[in-house]
């Protein structure tokens, strides 16, 4: 239906005619411009509500409940439409424009390099900067969650641990179905030092308390931290908070458009993430990166890689031609860090090597990698680094689908089986 005829349809489900009044199947149909069949499937979903008709076999539809769904769906078809059949989701945290990316309209990396990642997250969340905001995780949710990642087997992976500790964050969480806005920032602010607190840390000499940098910190690397090293770890978290609409936002949005808990959206956060082609980019580039600085050039290694038909790990980004921005603002940073020295000149050695076969930027992994080799920490650093931060972004975006309509994140599927009628198998 065209925008005019949703226009007429909404206006006509509120002329005298129809007004106060049940509709039936049929003119609920003709009003919304779609199949009967579709009507039931919007009371299937929640967003049409339906009696049955005293006098009939049918069901009857408020006449101002019909009117509002298609002013809804009027509003949603005129929004930034999808290219190349690809989902679009209007959204007021992040902005993807000309190489570079913004947080509520304010410059991402900016906020990133100058701001705590407590911080950054209260902005993305609010909206509103609180200086020197600190998360701190309840006894009872924290308990809960180390005992549990405790139990695993010790082979287990970061993402594992970070799973399991959201699960058990939620059981010892009676009130985790308030969905108020209220109730959701509370939890925010509690679930991601719970995580990170659930991680077991390496450096002997702790505090659980203090910049949530400072804490992760604990969990990634064995050697005591200086100012510099801290500063590039919150740095990191603060550009990895949010970045459009990713696999794993999308399926914290599907979570949150179902209305489950928060801590349930981040934990379907968490399983997308671990998929190969979304959150294992960082553990290649560092093995990459330790690869050649093995070797002690990029050349070796850089043909082997596409000998084996794989493409190059931490180079190129689909959302910008250009320079990844986070990879500028960590490189830029680490140039300050003389440990990082070696492992900067194994990524250039990468990207000028690579540019023979493809000219393609560093992106974030590969800065990342650079971090998380010059430090000595293991692969799935840069895994780890990325999920904690990502929390943040994915929980602003469910705040963002709890004030949506419910269940708006379903679309059809398209059957292109067998037809029936089909003779019963065997």
């Amino acid at each position: 239906m065209t925008e005019q005829g949703d226009r007429e349809s909404a206006s006509a489900a509120n002329t005298p005619a129809y007004a106060g009044r049940r509709l039936t199947t049929r003119e609920t149909a003709e009003l919304l411009g779609v199949k009967p069949e579709t009507v039931y499937a919007y009371v299937s979903r929640g967003q049409l509500s339906s009696r049955r008709d005293p006098g009939g076999r049918g069901s009857t539809f408020a006449a101002e409940e019909v009117a509002a769904l298609a002013r809804r769906n009027r509003r949603e078809s005129s929004g930034s439409p999808a290219t190349d059949g690809e989902l679009a989701v209007r959204t007021r945290l992040t902005l993807i424009e000309d190489d570079r990316y913004y947080f509520r309209g304010v410059d991402a990396t900016e906020l990133a390099a100058h701001r705590s990642y407590e911080e950054v997250a209260e902005w993305l969340w609010t909206g509103e900067l609180r200086p020197g905001v600190t998360f701190t995780a309840p006894k009872a949710s924290a308990t809960a969650a180390r005992r549990a990642v405790d139990a695993l087997p010790e082979h287990s992976g970061p993402l594992d641990r970070l799973r399991v500790a959201a699960i058990a964050a939620s059981a010892a969480d009676p009130l985790r179905f308030d969905l108020s806005e209220e109730a959701v920032l509370g939890t925010a602010r509690t679930l991601i030092p719970t995580l990170v607190g659930a991680l077991p840390p390496v450096l002997r000499s702790h505090r659980d308390s203090g910049p949530l940098a400072d804490r992760l910190w604990a969990r990634l690397s064995a050697r005591t931290p200086d100012t510099a090293s801290l500063h590039v770890l919150n740095t990191a978290l603060g550009l990895l908070v949010d970045h459009d609409l990713a696999a794993s936002t999308l399926a914290v949005r599907v979570a949150a458009s179902a209305r489950a808990h928060v801590y349930a959206a981040v934990s379907a956060g968490l399983g997308a993430l671990e998929g190969p082609l979304h959150g294992a980019a960082s553990a290649l580039a560092h093995r990459l990166l330790l690869d050649v600085l093995d070797q002690g050039d990029a050349a070796p290694v850089i043909a082997d890689e596409l000998r084996a038909g794989r493409s190059i790990a931490g180079l190129g980004h689909r959302l910008y031609p250009g320079e990844d921005p986070r990879a500028r603002v960590l490189f830029a940073i680490l140039e300050d860090v003389p440990r990082a020295a070696p492992a900067i000149a194994a990524a250039r050695d990468i990207v000028a090597t690579a540019a023979r076969h493809t000219p393609l930027h560093a992106n974030v992994d590969l800065a990342l990698a650079v971090f998380t080799v010059s430090y000595g920490m293991p692969s799935s650093a840069g895994e780890t680094v990325f999920a904690v931060a990502r929390t943040a972004g994915w929980i602003a975006h469910a705040l963002e689908e709890y004030g949506e309509r419910p269940l708006r994140m379903r679309p059809s599927g398209q059957y292109v089986g067998a037809r029936p009628p089909q003779p019963l198998p065997g």
